[in-house]
């Protein structure tokens, strides 16, 4: 067990399989909530996405629940509230299977759900020896399906689903959130430079939206 210093504000716990990743920080800044929301992060590892809205200096929701299914993460969120400064009551760790959420957190009650999904298709690449690495990078324990199903329930009318992801999932990512009623609203790409091709993007949906995408200038990184 380490820990992180998060903008100089917030010390996160972090182990060598849960650790702080850039593109947690990227779509926790693209998400960017909302004084006073309800928000919820699915599949939080250690808690990147939902921790730094409380870094200071930026909204901050009212309650962020971040839920995670490995319990060996779930301990880590906990130890960053009660000794890392993330606010109690307020960041909420909650150890739970994203598909199985029906008793758990309220369907309708959030602004805001935010997801860093695992990237490998099933099926598809070298499955990570480590079982930790394995659930959070492939898609073992849950699909783009299941956490469009899980953004769906959880999002009230006009709230917003905000992923990453690889570009090359991009068709699956916009399938994903039609199927259940999520209306891709917002795409951002992400590169090294204007000479290189994306290395990842950043999605933002809403529940019963219209059909209709702005489409952001690229974020240099």
């Amino acid at each position: 067990m380490d820990t992180f210093e998060l903008f100089g504000t917030i010390r996160l716990y972090v182990s060598g399989t849960h650790k702080v990743g850039t593109d947690a920080l990227l779509l926790s800044e693209f998400a960017a909530p909302r004084t006073g929301e309800w928000a919820c992060d699915l599949g939080s590892g250690c808690g990147t996405v939902a921790a730094r809205w409380f870094c200071g200096g930026q909204p901050a929701p009212a309650r962020a629940y971040a839920v995670e299914l490995q319990a060996d993460a779930v301990r880590l969120m906990e130890r960053s509230v009660a000794h890392g400064g993330l606010p109690a009551g307020r960041f909420i760790p909650v150890h739970a299977d994203l598909r199985a959420l029906q008793d758990v957190l309220p369907a309708g009650a959030f602004s805001l759900v935010t997801c860093n999904p695992p990237y490998k298709a099933a099926g598809r690449g070298l499955l990570s020896e480590a079982p930790g690495a394995r659930t959070a990078r492939h898609e073992t324990d849950c699909t783009l399906e299941d956490v469009c199903a899980a953004a769906s329930r959880l999002l009230r009318f006009g709230g917003r689903l905000c992923i990453c992801q690889r570009p090359e999932r991009l068709a699956d990512a916009v399938c994903a959130m039609r199927a259940h009623g999520l209306e891709p609203k917002r795409l951002r790409m992400v590169q090294h430079s204007a000479a290189h091709a994306p290395w990842l993007f950043l999605l933002e949906a809403r529940r019963g939206g219209r059909p209709s995408m702005t489409i952001e200038p690229p974020k240099l990184f």
